[in-house]
C-alpha cells in the first residue's frame, strides 16, 4: 500500500484520507459526505470508496439500513495513522478559536476542554513586517513591550528566524541597541515601522547556528515503576532521550520542563525528567553567545 500511496495523485489521496478520517473519528460516512466536502459527483465518490475498499478491505462495511459505510471491528488506519497528532491539534485549534470547525473534516468534535491562559491574537501587520524582514534581510524598527525594565519602547532589529516554544512565538534577531542576537516575543511587538537593508551577518549568531544534544533521563528519585512510565511517555530508548536542540532554544526547553533546576530541589513528581548534561549545555550556550558578541564587535565597528 505504501508504494501505491506514494505514487497516488494528491487529490485522490486526500479523498481516501477523508474516508479514513471519518471512519476513525465518527465511525461512519456516506457518499454525500464526500461529495459535499470535495465538490465531486456521487459517481466519483463511489469510485473513491471502491478504491479505498481495494486498499483496506477490512476497514469498513456497508449498512444498508442506514445507507452508510461504518467502521469495521478490524479497522486500522490506512492513511491518517502518521497524522493523528495533526488532527488532535486541530481540536485544540477549534477550542481556542484559531480554526473554524467547518475548515476541518470533523463532522462533530468530541467533548474536549482545553485549559490555557490565552494570549492576544497575533497582529497580521506585525507578522508580515517580520516575515518580509527575514526574507529580504531587512533591519526594522519595532514598538516593543519589554520585561527587562527598559523604558525604551522602540527597538531596531534585524530578524533572521522564527521559533516556537511553550505556546509562544519568538523572533530571533540582531539587536542594534545591544549589538548581539536576542529573542523577541512576537506578541509583544505592537508595530513594525521603518525598514532598511540589514548589514549584519546572521551567520554570526552562533547560539542559533549550533546545536547540542540534550540528554534527558527519568528522575532517578522516582520509583522504578514511575521511571519506566516516564521513559515510555517520552519514547526514550534504553532509558534516555537524546534531543538535538539549537543552543539558543535550549533555554526555553529547559525552563519549560524544569531541566534548569538542580536535582532534589523540587519533588520528583514536579521534576519527572532531568538533564544529565545540564552544565555542558549551559556552558556551550554561554560560550556561543560570547563568541557572537566578540565577532560582531570585530566586524561592525561604530554602528551607523
Amino acid at each position: 500500500m505504501g508504494g501505491e500511496g506514494e505514487q497516488m495523485r494528491w487529490g485522490v489521496r486526500r479523498r481516501l484520507e477523508f474516508i479514513d478520517f471519518r471512519l476513525f473519528w465518527d465511525g461512519r460516512f456516506n457518499r454525500s459526505d464526500m461529495a459535499e466536502t470535495f465538490g465531486i459527483s456521487t459517481q466519483q465518490a463511489s469510485a473513491d470508496i471502491s478504491h479505498y475498499e481495494g486498499l483496506a478491505p477490512r476497514n469498513l462495511r456497508y449498512d444498508r439500513t442506514e445507507k452508510a459505510y461504518k467502521r469495521a471491528d478490524t479497522f486500522e488506519p490506512a492513511f491518517i495513522g502518521e497524522t493523528i497528532e495533526r488532527y488532535l491539534l486541530q481540536i485544540v485549534a477549534i477550542e481556542n478559536r484559531w480554526m473554524r470547525p467547518e475548515d476541518t473534516w470533523f463532522n462533530q468534535v468530541p467533548p474536549v476542554e482545553v485549559i490555557t491562559l490565552g494570549r492576544r491574537p497575533t497582529n497580521p501587520a506585525v507578522l508580515l513586517g517580520v516575515l518580509d524582514a527575514v526574507r529580504d534581510r531587512l533591519e526594522i524598527e519595532i514598538e516593543y513591550s519589554s520585561l527587562t525594565g527598559s523604558a525604551q519602547q522602540f527597538r531596531s532589529i534585524a530578524p533572521h528566524a522564527l521559533s516556537h516554544s511553550a505556546g509562544r512565538w519568538y523572533v530571533r534577531s540582531w539587536s542594534r541597541e545591544h549589538n548581539d542576537f536576542r529573542d523577541y516575543n512576537l506578541n509583544r511587538i505592537s508595530a513594525v515601522n521603518s525598514k532598511r537593508s540589514a548589514s549584519v551577518d546572521s551567520q554570526l549568531d552562533y547560539e542559533w547556528g549550533h546545536k547540542i544534544n540534550l540528554i534527558i533521563v527519568p528522575n532517578p528519585a522516582l520509583s522504578g515503576e514511575r521511571q519506566a512510565a516516564v521513559a515510555e511517555e517520552h519514547a526514550m530508548t534504553d532509558g534516555r532521550l537524546v534531543r538535538p536542540c539549537r543552543l539558543s532554544l535550549s533555554f526555553y526547553l529547559m525552563s519549560e520542563y524544569n531541566l534548569d533546576v538542580e536535582p532534589e530541589v523540587l519533588k520528583p513528581e514536579k521534576q519527572q525528567i532531568i538533564l544529565q548534561n545540564r552544565d555542558e549545555v549551559t556552558q556551550a550556550r554561554a560560550l556561543a553567545r560570547k563568541m557572537s558578541i566578540e565577532a560582531l564587535a570585530r566586524v561592525s565597528g561604530p554602528l551607523a
